[in-house]
């Protein structure tokens, strides 16, 4: 029998149809199974395709909901075992924040908004060349030769961390298993080449035995990306031994919450209608400790322009499903309202802010400003907040800051 493999669909996942037709080309079986699909349809499954898209929508970044939900810790179990789990896309960022690869557990890596030199790129939808950058056995995938053209398609897929060991890890066991490079196979991070701004012009990565990979670009969407397919295959077959070159560490990050500094200007924007990425991400926290509550704000702080000017732009700020806050140090006030004073942040709530790195928001209002997100929580003990599990849904912290607003 060819090797079944199951297709794992989260909502909103959209590349289901791409990833069948790939691995049925490659000589194996295609099994759909949806996210909430019970788990004993995968008795007979021998390997894991979790594709592209935008699972929960990518709510707080992406695929940090999806690496939580409660079927990655059965595909982990599976890895475990030596089954080949392979995400592409959407798929790689689950793994990634799932803490699967690259070193089997912790969260080691952030798959990034693209940026280059500071600059925010936004979604990129283009056409890039990747080759294998590990020995041709070292990965489920990795099993073919040359350069590979194919699509990308991602608004957060720069691989970064802000932990060198895992970088020295990664190139020790050969564990970078596929760079961006251009039609030559010349390997490089000119934009031109890694669009999106990815460390060391890393497309992909897998765990020390390698029948984990996570890889940005997308094969399942061309016919030149069927050896990858065709390796994935192999490798099943061969039943790949499971040795490692190396013990991997938890390694998980210890966090630095300092007060956020002061500033003569801050804005806070809440929503009119239900913000569904709000109640996301508290679904999440609610997995770790189901008493906390949690309120989401947009985060502005402008440097030199008054908050009348940065409102007035409808790509900063909609009045018809949004409302502002002002607050020039003590004082908070509903924007364009009256003088009455508000209270946003109810007593007892900790105000978390969380600035990505870049800020790739900041240059659009000025020089010396800043932007993030206001996580507002209630419900929790503060010693128990500042565990990782929580802070982790609340920012990566290989391309995120977190700092304590105050508010009283």
């Amino acid at each position: 029998m060819p090797p079944r493999i199951a297709i794992v669909s989260f909502p909103g996942n959209n590349c289901e149809v791409e990833s069948i037709r790939a691995i049925r080309t490659a000589g194996m079986e295609p099994v759909f199974f949806k996210w909430n699909d019970p788990t004993d349809l995968l008795k007979d499954i021998d390997g894991y395709f979790v594709p592209g898209g935008f699972a929960y929508e990518d709510r707080g970044r992406a695929g940090m909901v999806a690496a939580r939900d409660p079927l990655l810790q059965f595909i982990a179990s599976e890895a475990e075992k030596g089954k080949v789990v392979i995400g592409n896309c959407n798929g790689a960022q689950v793994l990634v924040e799932s803490g699967l690869i690259p070193l089997d557990k912790g969260l080691r890596m952030s798959l990034a908004r693209n940026a280059h030199d500071g600059v925010g790129l936004g979604f990129l939808n283009e056409w890039v060349w990747i080759k294998p950058s590990c020995a041709k056995d070292r990965c489920a995938t990795s099993n073919w030769n040359g350069v590979m053209h194919m699509p990308m398609a991602h608004g957060e897929g720069r691989f970064t961390t802000k932990d060198k060991d895992v970088i020295a890890e990664l190139m020790k066991n050969d564990q970078i298993a596929f760079s961006y490079c251009d039609e030559e196979g010349n390997v490089s991070e000119d934009p031109i080449v890694t669009p999106n701004g990815s460390m060391y012009a890393i497309a992909g990565i897998c765990n020390a035995a390698g029948n984990v990979v996570a890889l940005m670009p997308h094969p399942e969407r061309t016919p030149n990306g069927d050896p990858y397919f065709a390796a994935m295959k192999t490798w099943i077959e061969k039943k790949k031994s499971l040795t490692t070159t190396s013990k991997s560490s938890t390694g998980v990050m210890e966090w630095k919450i300092d007060a956020a500094p002061a500033r003569d200007i801050e804005i806070f924007i809440d929503t009119i209608i239900t913000n569904n990425e709000e109640r996301t991400v508290e679904q999440a926290l609610r997995r770790i400790d189901p008493a906390i509550r949690l309120k989401q704000l947009r985060y502005l702080a402008p440097k030199k322009s008054e908050p009348e000017t940065v409102l007035r732009r409808i790509s900063l700020f909609n009045p018809n499903k949004e409302i502002a806050f002002v607050r020039r140090g003590k004082d908070l006030k509903r924007f364009a309202a009256s003088d009455e004073k508000v209270q946003l942040f109810p007593s007892g709530s900790i105000v978390l802010l969380r600035r990505d790195e870049p800020d790739t928001g900041a240059p659009d209002l000025g020089e010396g400003s800043a932007t993030g997100v206001c996580y507002v929580l209630s419900g929790i003990d503060e010693q128990k907040m500042y565990s990782p599990k929580i802070l982790e849904v609340l920012a990566n912290p290989h391309a995120s800051t977190l700092s304590k607003l105050h508010v009283a």
